[in-house]
C-alpha cells in the first residue's frame, strides 16, 4: 500500500448548522481511506448575525478550536489532523476577519464567496443575474486581494444561482479579469468536488475555468467540502485526474499556512482506496 500523502482541506462541524457527524467521525474516514491528514475548516463566525443560520456564533469560536484539537489529540500519531477556517467575504468584513484569523494558530483559511446567503443578497442581489455574476467574480479577486486566504473555495459557486442563465462564455472575459488579479496575488484556488451534487452538476470550477487558472500559473488545492463523514475525500482521484488532463502536474494543499505540493502521479497513487 502506497504511503499516505494527501490531505483532505475542506471539511465541516456541527457548529454550522448544516453539517452531520463529529469530528473524530470524519477523521476516522480519512483514516480508513488512506489519508495522511485532515484539515477542518468549518463556516467561521461573522459580525452582526451576518448569516448566522449557516455558521458558528461568535461565541462558539473557542469551542471549535477545543473540538478539533481534541480530535487531533486522540489521532496523534495515526491521522494528521489541523485546524483551519472557511471565511466569508464581502468588502468591510476585512478588520473581522483579520481578528479572528489572529485569535489561534490557522493551518488553513480558505475564502469563500456565498451568493447565496440571505444577508449577503440583501446587499448586493439587483434581480439583475448576469450582473450579480460579474460581481461574484470581482469580489472573488478582491479576497485574493484582501490577503487574509491562503486559497480560494467552490470559486464559480455563482453558476448555480440560475442554471438556465449561466453561460460561461458570456462571462469568459468577467472570470478572466478575475483570474488575472487573482494570479497577481499567489493566492491557491480550490478544485471543490461537491459541485457533483449542486444544480450545475460538475465540479467547481468547471473544466473550462480550470483550463484558465492552469494558464495563468494559479495553484490548486482539492477538496470534497465535506458536510458528512462519508464524503470526505469524495471524488479526489476524479479531481486528480481532471487536473491532470487540465496540463496541471502538481497539487497543492496547506500546512501551517504554507502551501505544499505534490506530484499528481504520486497523489494519484496514494489515493488507491478512493
Amino acid at each position: 500500500m502506497p504511503a499516505p500523502l494527501l490531505y483532505e482541506s475542506h471539511c465541516h462541524t456541527p457548529l454550522c448548522h448544516h453539517a452531520i457527524g463529529e469530528p473524530d467521525e470524519y477523521a476516522e474516514v480519512a483514516l480508513r481511506r488512506g489519508f495522511k491528514g485532515i484539515t477542518f475548516t468549518c463556516h467561521c463566525p461573522l459580525p452582526d448575525g451576518f448569516s448566522a443560520r449557516v455558521r458558528m456564533a461568535p461565541e462558539q469560536f473557542d469551542d471549535y478550536v477545543a473540538m478539533i484539537h481534541a480530535t487531533r489529540d486522540r489521532f496523534a500519531g495515526r491521522l494528521d489532523v489541523r485546524l483551519g477556517i472557511e471565511s466569508d467575504y464581502y468588502p468591510g468584513v476585512e478588520p473581522w476577519l483579520e481578528k479572528l484569523h489572529a485569535r489561534v494558530p490557522l493551518s488553513h483559511v480558505l475564502g469563500s464567496i456565498h451568493y447565496q446567503v440571505s444577508d449577503y443578497r440583501k446587499l448586493y442581489y439587483t434581480g439583475d443575474v448576469k450582473a450579480y455574476q460579474e460581481l461574484y467574480f470581482d469580489h472573488l479577486a478582491r479576497s485574493a486581494e484582501s490577503g487574509l486566504f491562503d486559497t480560494l473555495a467552490h470559486p464559480d459557486l455563482i453558476k448555480n444561482e440560475s442554471v438556465a442563465d449561466w453561460d460561461f462564455e458570456r462571462l469568459r472575459e468577467t472570470i478572466a479579469r478575475a483570474l488575472d488579479r487573482i494570479a497577481a496575488t499567489g493566492v491557491a484556488m480550490e478544485l471543490n468536488t461537491s459541485g457533483v451534487l449542486k444544480l450545475y452538476p460538475e465540479m467547481n470550477p468547471s473544466p473550462a475555468m480550470l483550463a484558465m487558472m492552469h494558464e495563468r500559473g494559479i495553484p490548486v488545492v482539492i477538496g470534497a467540502d465535506a458536510h458528512d463523514p462519508e464524503r470526505v475525500g469524495d471524488g479526489y482521484a476524479e479531481a486528480l485526474k481532471l487536473l491532470e488532463k487540465t496540463g496541471y502536474r502538481e497539487v497543492s494543499y496547506f500546512i501551517d499556512r504554507k502551501r505544499q505540493t505534490l506530484d499528481i502521479q504520486d497523489a494519484l497513487e496514494s489515493s488507491r482506496g478512493l
